[in-house]
């Protein structure tokens, strides 16, 4: 579905009643409204506050097996908040950012409740794309500003709350979220049961449009299918047929007009209308949301979007072979420019092996796979002999493709968490729009049984969910299985079915093989092209790459990428450094991108909380407002953006004693010439 209207929001409102921390709630066709107080309860904290957010104690629930909508929301504020950043004090929170540091980077002692209005959308049908905007009551109709904060990663509509979010509401400027088509939508194929779009759980019959994810089966073909696997999940992100991703720059520009309807709807009494003659609209988010917001700005027709501003954004620029990446002294390399199913699958294949290679104190190194090398090395996929040479080969091989060094020490924990392993299970369901049904490379969803307490069924074996963790997906889940108590499953195991990492010695590298074969539409072992099924999978994955390629163009608007160098989900060769060799060819002169890439910095801040990380890396978050910082006061004041830079950061050390500013050195405004990102003779230089 398209905007809501101003003149349809407006028509045939209904009250529906009253929660703790709101002054009112109504509804408006498609569109719920509810003003929150910023006491009680608020746009930012849900009523936690710095305090509450902060605190590693999740909120609970007058019944956890019936949670209120309010509830969930806080539930899923307080989750997506803490995932996106480092909550524990000696990282920066409540010092460097928070909900209590002010606009101008003062640490307040309040605990940041905003107050104002919330409206949500979602459209229906199969698409399911949710829409929200948040307008704080600092909002100043004088100095209007609208912020996009797609969600990050597969998150629900809060999945940017934390970023963009945040920021935008500081600073009193309405936020437009959207989840992308890819938010948290857990259907229960065996109970029918799925999140409605509050993320109450209701039968998927009775919830009809009003499901936030239905798998497209009949009622025979659902019966089949849990007959021959129970206890399984159908996710919105993996099994929607849809590869939302083609949409995501749709859906951002959707959120902005979203944002301008409910804008004009809460201003009509004062007769004010907005546009984007009187607003300063800025595309934003991180991860997943950040390149949701790149393709907002290749697509934006209109001209809805000044300015963009995104940290570590998920782009798959189109392949150039003009231009090369060089970093310091080393060589040029031209095989940048990797599609994420490409990248992300060969670290499936070797990481485990590569793991090996690390010890605990080398960052939550939980689940190296020493029988994953022995296999590789019989697979004729490594070479060397001893175990240790084998885990070095791994590594090497990841290195040689273009993923930095810098991000080694990261994937031990990336692995243990099941970043890549999860990230090529949904990503090749999505891309290929398949069904639940596919089965792809013998992978599926569910809750298994735990190692611990013991129990009657072998561990890893599929079971029914929790009664309690499913009643709150929509306040715990990811969108992206291994999440809320739902495990990647390994159907093909030969000793029974079981969950991915248990099911064989190898942590299931036959299914990783499996999923790299389909990437590149070779056979991963003997190299061969593939023929029948797999040949027409992979064509399917193929063509569903080719419709999410970034084309580089950004129409002249100001653009700020941040990301750090260390990044091990999103690689700088295939991602910020290739986009912005990009640009520069397709732009040239007129390029008006500007990258910063930090030191130090990896993915997922949340991870520097934990020992290993804390004392090797600092928050990118930190830049990530810097860049929101400089953006706005270019486009509100026509401050000038500084130039594409290395940003040297110094981390924590041993013990990881408290961050301090002077770890975090600012976006310098003239940065020395040694510093300097360059385009120029055909190649991106990043200095070391």
């Amino acid at each position: 579905m398209g905007a809501l209207r101003l003149a349809t929001a407006c028509l045939a409102s209904a009250a529906i009643g009253l929660f703790a921390g709101m002054t009112g709630a109504r509804a408006d066709n498609d569109v719920l409204g509810t003003h929150y107080d910023g006491v009680t309860n608020d746009l930012l904290t849900a009523g936690l506050g710095k305090t509450g957010l902060g605190s590693p104690v999740a909120p609970g629930f007058v019944d956890p097996l019936h949670p209120t909508a309010e509830e969930l929301r806080r539930l899923a504020i307080y989750n997506n908040y803490r995932a996106l950043i480092d909550p524990t004090p000696g990282g920066g929170y409540g010092t460097l950012y928070g909900p209590n540091v002010a606009a101008d980077g003062t640490a307040t002692a309040g605990e940041g409740r905003i107050a104002g209005d919330e409206y949500i959308e979602k459209a229906g049908g199969r698409r399911n794309v949710t829409m929200m905007v948040q307008i704080p009551d600092t909002f100043d109709p004088g100095n209007a500003c609208i912020i996009t904060a797609p969600s990050s990663g597969s998150r629900g509509v809060y999945g940017a709350i934390a970023t963009a979010g945040e920021w935008g509401l500081k600073r009193g400027c309405a936020v437009a979220y959207t989840d992308k088509g890819t938010g948290t939508g857990a259907h229960n194929l065996q109970t029918n049961t799925v999140n409605q779009m509050r993320g109450e759980r209701a039968d998927a019959a009775a919830a009809g449009d009003g499901s936030n994810f239905t798998a497209a089966l009949s009622a025979g073909q659902r019966a089949d299918f849990n007959a021959a696997t129970p206890n399984r999940f159908a996710f919105k992100h993996a099994h929607s047929q849809q590869n939302p991703e083609k949409d995501w720059g749709k859906n951002v520009l959707r959120s902005i007009r979203f944002a301008f309807d409910m804008l004009d709807r809460k201003f009509q009494p004062q007769g004010l209308k907005f546009s984007k003659r009187n607003t300063i609209v800025i595309a934003s988010s991180v991860s997943n949301g950040g390149g949701a917001s790149v393709l907002a700005v290749e697509q934006d027709d209109d001209g809805l979007i000044d300015g963009l501003a995104v940290g570590e954004p998920n782009v798959n620029p189109k392949f150039q072979s003009n231009f090369s990446i060089k970093q310091g002294a080393g060589p040029a390399f031209f095989a940048h420019s990797k599609p994420l199913m490409d990248y992300t699958t060969l670290v499936n294949v070797f990481q485990g092996c590569a793991s090996v290679g690390f010890t605990f104190a080398d960052a939550l190194n939980l689940a190296p796979s020493p029988a994953s090398c022995a296999d590789l090395k019989t697979k004729g996929l490594l070479t060397a002999a001893t175990l240790a040479a084998q885990a070095a080969e791994a590594q090497a091989i990841i290195n040689a493709y273009g993923i930095l060094p810098e991000q080694n020490v990261v994937q031990p924990g990336y692995w243990f968490a099941n970043v890549s392993q999860s990230i090529s299970v949904t990503y090749a369901n999505t891309y290929g729009r398949f069904s639940v049904l596919d089965n792809l490379c013998s992978y599926s969803f569910g809750a298994t049984v735990p190692a611990a307490p013991p129990g009657p069924l072998p561990v890893g074996t599929p079971i029914p969910l929790a009664a309690a963790s499913e009643a709150l997906i929509f306040g715990t889940s990811n969108g992206i299985p291994p999440t809320s108590g739902i495990n990647l499953i390994n159907n093909a195991a030969s000793g029974g079915t079981k969950e991915n990492r248990v099911s064989t010695p190898t942590q299931n590298l036959d299914g990783a093989l499996c999923l790299r074969s389909l990437a590149t539409g070779k056979d991963a072992v003997t190299g061969s092209s593939l023929t029948g099924t797999p040949r027409a999978q992979a064509n399917r994955i193929a063509e569903g790459v080719e419709d999410i390629r970034a084309s580089g163009k950004l129409r002249r608007v100001p653009a700020v990428f941040v990301t750090g160098r260390a990044d091990g989900i999103l690689p700088p060769n295939f991602t910020s450094r290739a986009y912005f060799g990009l640009n520069n060819v397709v732009d040239g002169s007129t390029s008006s991108l500007r990258y910063y890439e930090v030191t130090n910095a990896q993915h997922l801040d949340s991870f520097n909380q934990f020992a290993g990380y804390d004392s090797r890396f600092i928050p990118l978050h930190r830049y990530f407002v810097q860049a929101m910082d400089l953006m706005y006061a270019h486009l509100r004041q026509g401050a000038p953006l500084p130039p594409s830079q290395v940003v040297h950061t110094t981390p924590r050390g041993p013990g990881a004693p408290p961050i301090t500013a002077a770890n975090v050195p600012p976006i310098a405004a003239s940065p020395p010439a040694s510093a300097l990102i360059t385009f120029s003779g055909a190649q991106v230089s990043i200095p070391d």
